[in-house]
């Protein structure tokens, strides 16, 4: 369990490093809350990955700064939903569920890569 937990958070590095990258100073991050084989189906081309049955592990890690604009999305905006309340919870205040996909690359206007 431990070796899983800990090839999650060089992965979630690696991620984190990506977004980073790809984003230069910008302070948005945009993440995606959706499992592995629809992350790998195609996501949003500046896009964490934390599917939600990892949220709780995962997102205080990745979000440091409470008041950073998060935007969350999945299939359907129902997950990306629940995330933003478990982050509610957790005091973050500037997160927005983007709803779907598609709804969260139109209103990011970031497109969707595989």
């Amino acid at each position: 369990m431990a070796k899983i937990f800990f090839n999650s958070l060089i992965g979630l590095t690696i991620m984190i490093s990506g977004y980073l990258w790809a984003n230069g100073n910008s302070k948005m991050i945009i993440i995606d809350v959706r499992k592995k084989a629809e992350w790998d189906s195609g996501h949003l081309q500046t896009a964490i990955h934390l599917p939600l049955d990892a949220f709780d592990a995962g997102i205080e890690l990745l979000v440091k700064d409470k008041k950073q604009p998060v935007y969350l999305y999945c299939r359907s905006g129902n997950r990306s939903g629940k995330a933003l309340e478990l982050m509610s919870a957790l005091d973050y205040t500037n997160v927005i569920n983007a709803g779907g996909i598609g709804d969260a690359s139109r209103l990011l206007k970031v497109k969707i890569i595989k």
